[in-house]
């Protein structure tokens, strides 16, 4: 890759937009420029600019300042960089950013440090509430978070909430729920263990509260749905808080059909801020006929939608987390009395089926894979469909993939799989990692530069998991710079990457999820106007300053959708 150099290049003065573009600009007719800025285009030869021109939410010109300045006419918006840098708009390849909306609905258990902390948190909440109406937690992570590295018990939950039903979701895998919440979802000491998941119960048989795995719906069931508005109200909101931060396209990690009626709705209407690629999420049903019938649809397959609103593939879970001591590995866990090697949520075989029948239907699929043991089993899922009717060029995505070994790369690379990571678990959780798992594998988690090297920056993107792990993309990116948890533990040194390929992870590379990258990803002439104006410059600040950049404006086709 060329080094990003600090050279103006004029790439181009127009667009070839309609046989007029071929006479003189009218300037009258550009919306948007930046002057006297450092704009990083991440083009292919890593151009450096001062100024941009937009034209009806399109790049039409990059280049100096002599050269863009004079298009501006008297209804152009300028905006005087001052020497601020200028990014592609960043795309978070993997999040749950609904969640980013759930201020005003949810128990922040975010901040909780202590079984205490969580209790009050809890307790203040139901004061607001009246008795009987359940009371939902915001998603958190109890092993990594709290003092004692456990969950919170049934007993604990009612003594704070006595008098409402309560279901405390964490990052995935596990929820928490007290006795009027398993009451109302008909569960009891005696109510059987779904298949792939478990009602947790003490020594004496008695429930705990704690559902893990498939166990989760049967309680997340009960919890009365959001009304139409809240639910938009909150996607909204959501929206917002990814502009905050210069995201301005996403990858809705497991979409739900309300969430698709809702996205939609919003997009219609022209209220959109983020561009979102769906990862639709069918819950496997016990007949694969069924599965079938849900996957052949209407006939909408991956790609359908529009530069705001797109199906991108279909979301299969198939193990755990590494964070949660349930990732499916090869190798017996540390400690581990009971040759125990983590979970699955179902059997090879019927993962291949799952896999093939997306694959007859055209749905590229993307794999929830955090062990290596279940990364075989996917690469395996896939290489069987691909026998069947060839996944080469369809980006089917190991989704996470966070202990990836070299010779899985290799096999991903022959099938044409990305990888889609989230190097940002190992920020506030790479302590419980190698507690779980230990320092061996907390050293190769997410292993980017191997992942680099071997499969390409084209197959790979970069995202957060939020609300599973905080959603400032330069935190994430700080960590993939340095590979420093948050007391300066470095894991994996090895592993590190260059401040420009991080910055491509979130932009060119990451566009080629959604296949844009003819579309967005890089500031080019004639690609759409997704950018963001930076507090600091990326590629010189200091080290530990990385984490604490901000987005000053971001612009969504042109339009300036956040300013600071």
């Amino acid at each position: 890759m060329v080094p990003m150099g600090r050279t103006l290049l004029v790439v181009a003065s127009l667009i070839a937009l309609s046989p007029a573009a071929a006479q003189p600009a009218d300037p009258n007719a550009v919306d948007l420029v930046l002057t006297s800025g450092k704009i990083l285009t991440l083009d292919a030869r890593a151009t450096v600019a001062e100024a941009l021109a937009v034209r009806g939410g399109t790049i039409i010109a990059v280049g100096t300042d002599a050269a863009i300045k004079p298009m501006a006419g008297p209804q152009t918006r300028v905006v005087d960089l001052a020497g601020r840098t200028v990014v592609p708009g960043l795309i978070d390849t993997h999040a749950h950013f609904k969640a980013a909306g759930m201020a005003d609905y949810v128990v922040n258990m975010g901040r909780v440090r202590s079984v205490a902390d969580a209790l009050e948190a809890i307790k203040a909440f139901a004061l607001k509430k009246k008795p009987g109406e359940w009371i939902v937690g915001s998603a958190w992570h109890p092993p990594s978070q709290l003092a004692e590295k456990r969950y919170l018990t049934r007993a604990e939950i009612d003594s704070v909430a006595p008098n409402n039903p309560v279901y405390l979701r964490t990052v995935g895998h596990f929820s928490m729920a007290n006795s009027l919440a398993l009451q109302q979802a008909g569960i009891d000491k005696a109510t059987k263990d779904p298949s792939g998941g478990s009602f947790e119960r003490d020594a004496s048989g008695e429930l705990t509260g704690l559902l893990v795995e498939t166990a989760i719906g049967r309680v997340e069931s009960a919890v009365p749905p959001w009304s139409d508005d809240d639910e938009i109200r909150q996607f909204k909101i959501a929206e917002g808080v990814l502009n905050s931060f210069g995201i301005t396209s996403v990858v809705e990690g497991a979409t739900e059909p309300r969430d698709i009626r809702t996205l939609q709705k919003i997009a219609s209407r022209g209220e959109a801020t983020v561009r979102v690629g769906m990862m639709y999420r069918p819950e496997p049903p016990a007949e694969l006929s069924a599965w079938e019938a849900i996957i052949r649809g209407n006939g909408v397959s991956s790609g359908f939608g529009d530069d705001w609103l797109r199906f991108a593939g279909i979301k299969i879970f198939y193990d755990g987390g590494m964070t949660l001591k349930t990732a499916l590995m090869r190798n017996v866990y540390p400690e581990s009395h009971d040759d125990y090697r983590g979970i699955a949520q179902q059997t090879p075989e019927r993962l291949k089926q799952l896999v093939s029948i997306c694959n007859t239907y055209d749905w590229r699929v993307g794999i929830h894979v955090v062990g290596d043991r279940a990364i075989d089993h996917a690469l395996d899922a896939f290489e069987a469909a691909d026998k069947e009717k060839s996944i080469r060029d369809r980006r089917f995505i190991l989704i996470h993939a966070s202990t990836i070994r070299p010779e899985q790369m290799e096999r991903a690379r022959r099938l044409g799989v990305r990888v889609d990571f989230q190097n940002v678990f190992m920020w506030d959780k790479a302590a419980t990692v190698e507690r779980f798992l230990g320092r061996a594998t907390a050293d190769r988690a997410v292993p980017t530069r191997t992942l680099i090297d071997t499969l390409g920056m084209d197959s790979l993107g970069a995202g957060t998991d939020f609300p599973v792990n905080p959603i400032n993309p330069f935190l994430n990116m700080y960590v993939m710079i340095t590979r420093k948890d948050p007391n300066g533990t470095v894991y994996g040194a090895s592993e590190a990457i260059t401040r420009e390929q991080a910055l491509r992870l979130y932009t060119s590379s990451a566009s080629r999820y959604m296949f844009d990258e003819g579309r967005k990803g890089s500031l080019e002439v004639g690609k759409m106007a997704d950018l963001v104006v930076l507090s600091a410059d990326l590629l010189t600040v200091p080290d530990e300053q990385i984490r604490d950049i901000k987005a000053d404006m971001t612009f969504v086709g042109g339009k300036l959708v956040f300013q600071r």
